[in-house]
């Protein structure tokens, strides 16, 4: 735009501007009907700065005209990039783009289209559901869906942003974590959360099945002050050991914690470990990666940017290790140990997942979105127990005992 904006000045200025001899002789005389001298002078003045003014005037349209142009370019390049409109819409995301809020938004649209593109990719004859959806509370978003595919049996990329007043039960929820939340009189806690959010079911048992989810969340007390937080991560679930996958999936995540501090990495890597441990079974749910929440320093920015480097490594530490076990051969039996692996999946989403509870206790939430992480298909089966030195029973060492891999 700057540079049409020169060229459209330059035109102005051309407009306006005389040649130099038929300058002076402007200046020195008059025309017909007009005093010579002084009078013609002024006479002659007031006529430049007439035509200077309608040169700007004309400029200033024509730059109008090609900003309003450009923006709207800009705006369908958007388009094409997401896989949808944004729940805030694309004009409304450009007015408040320096607020975090909406440089949140825009990061998630942009992971929810980047990691759909990465799994069509690799899966062609598949093609991705996308169903847009409201919330008459306030908000709304993108559920992106993926069923029956070669390579992938299920694999969704959910965006939401939902807005309104914070439930009870999500509240006593999070208070239960540590967070102080001063209510108004009438019990009221004006909410906003988004956040992109994705499980990928693999169909085969070589291939792990993927997470992973980064959030944002915003309240404001009864005294105006506002709290906020990120959290967020990325895990794998192997349904059988590869340690080679697992060093480049860890390192990758690691290098993308390095870029802001070194501390990171392991910090957040054993509370991935923790978190997604199923206490009935006594295991983790798999071989981890990395989890945070309630993150709310050093400054919204630099938590932000650490979010946009974690967003940006899903793809570089996931879809190598796709495209290698893709076309793996595999056995009846290590597909019913993937149907068992899927009904531990199944257990701790439902069980201690704080995103499905937070989805569930929400008013208007799309039961369909937050389910949309269950496996299509999965097994129980009574006491079952994989014979000793088995591979199924190597990889449950390591969700019983988690490794360090990339020390």
């Amino acid at each position: 735009m700057a540079a049409a904006a020169a060229q459209l000045l330059r035109g102005a200025a051309r407009a306006v501007r005389a040649p130099p001899a038929l300058a002076r002789r402007s200046l020195g005389s008059a025309p017909p009907g007009v005093p010579a001298g002084r009078g013609g002078q002024r006479w002659a003045l007031a006529g430049a700065l007439g035509g200077l003014g309608l040169g700007l005037g004309l400029w200033r349209r024509r730059a109008a005209v090609a900003a309003g142009e450009e923006e709207d370019e800009e705006e369908e390049r958007l388009r094409r990039r997401f896989m949808a409109p944004p729940v805030s819409g694309l004009r409304e995301l450009r007015r408040r783009r320096r607020e975090l809020r909406s440089r949140m938004e825009l990061l998630i649209m942009e992971t929810q289209a980047e990691v759909c593109r990465a799994l069509a990719a690799v899966d062609p004859g598949a093609a991705f559901a996308v169903d847009t959806w409201e919330r008459k509370e306030g908000g709304g978003g993108i559920s992106c869906v993926l069923q029956d595919g070669e390579v992938f049996e299920k694999a969704g990329v959910n965006v939401s942003v939902v807005f309104g007043q914070l439930s009870e039960e999500a509240a006593r929820q999070m208070r239960s974590r540590g967070k102080s939340l001063k209510a108004s009189a009438d019990g009221k806690l004006p909410f906003c959360a988004m956040g992109v959010s994705s499980v990928i079911h693999p169909k085969n048992p070589h291939v792990p099945t993927m997470h992973f989810n980064y959030r944002y969340f915003e309240i404001e007390e009864a005294d105006g002050t506002k709290q906020w937080w990120f959290g967020g991560g990325t895990d794998l679930t192997p349904t059988y050991l590869n340690e080679e996958d697992a060093v480049h999936f860890h390192k990758t995540l690691k290098e993308a914690c390095d870029k802001h501090d070194p501390k990171l990495y392991p910090k957040y890597k054993k509370w991935c470990d923790d978190y997604f441990f199923i206490k009935h079974r006594g295991e983790r749910r798999g071989i981890g990666g990395i989890f945070f929440d309630d993150v709310d320093s050093p400054s919204k920015e630099e938590v932000f940017q650490f979010v946009q480097s974690c967003a940006k490594a899903i793809v570089p530490c996931y879809i190598p290790i796709v495209k290698k076990h893709c076309h793996d051969s595999f056995t009846p039996e290590e597909k019913q140990w993937q149907q068992l692996r899927r009904g531990r999946y199944v257990e701790f989403n439902l069980i201690y997942d704080r995103g499905t509870k937070f989805g569930l206790l929400t008013p208007g939430s799309r039961i369909e979105s937050i389910l949309m992480s269950l496996p299509l298909t999965a097994r129980w089966e009574y006491m079952h127990t994989p014979p000793e030195s088995s591979r199924e029973a190597e990889i449950l060492e390591v969700l019983r005992n988690p490794k360090d891999w990339v020390h």
